[in-house]
């Protein structure tokens, strides 16, 4: 499944990250929906990209899929089950608290993520793999709480995702990044319409 191909004639790409292209798209269209079954998809999409970004040598967005399985599980649990009465968390918004915290684990996470990935791997995109990990991993935990905030960081990561994947020749995957910014503003649009009046921390 990871032998290359061209897609339409022109675009380089491979079966595996087409399959997982698809799962990924259908993830978050059902997290704009707040549906639960998001979370089986994205543990498959999740999966397969671990292959792909193995192949690619982005080994900080290689292991963030493997966290976005374990994450996932929790999801599906606070989706379902949590909040007060355990019927499901519903859509807040982060306090100042909650963004200081989630700023503080981006820094603390990116600069852990660098090291790492500087010292034990051949990786030649070292601060913009770890930074954007450690972005897509707090926005990852923010999703799995409802917090209305994943919406924000998920446009300004996948944005950035762009480029980095067209420098490494993941062209469709590029183009998977460039959707889930409008998906992404779609999302924020959706969930502020069911935003609760409460504000948690993530």
């Amino acid at each position: 499944m990871s032998d290359p191909l061209l897609l339409w004639g022109f675009l380089q790409t491979s079966l595996l990250e087409i399959v997982s292209f698809a799962l990924a798209i259908a993830m978050v269209l059902l997290n704009i929906r707040q549906s639960p079954w998001a979370w089986l998809f994205a543990i498959a999409s999740a999966g397969l990209y671990a292959v792909v970004f193995y192949d690619a040598r982005i080994y900080g967005d290689m292991l963030l899929q493997f966290v976005f399985i374990a994450v996932s599980l929790w999801g599906a649990y606070q989706w379902l089950f949590g909040g007060r009465d355990h019927q499901g968390v519903t859509v807040t918004r982060l306090s100042r608290r909650g963004w200081l915290l989630a700023a503080g684990s981006w820094v603390f996470v990116y600069a852990s993520g660098a090291l790492l990935l500087h010292h034990l791997t051949d990786s030649d995109v070292v601060h913009i793999d770890a930074f954007l990990t450690a972005g897509s991993l707090v926005a990852q935990c923010l999703l799995t709480r409802k917090i209305l905030e994943n919406w924000h960081m998920w446009i300004l990561i996948d944005g950035l995702y762009i480029a980095l994947y067209a420098y490494k020749h993941l062209y469709l995957t590029a183009l998977l990044y460039g959707l889930f910014v409008v998906l992404a503003v779609l999302g924020l649009r959706a969930w502020k319409k069911s935003l609760s009046a409460t504000v948690v921390l993530p």
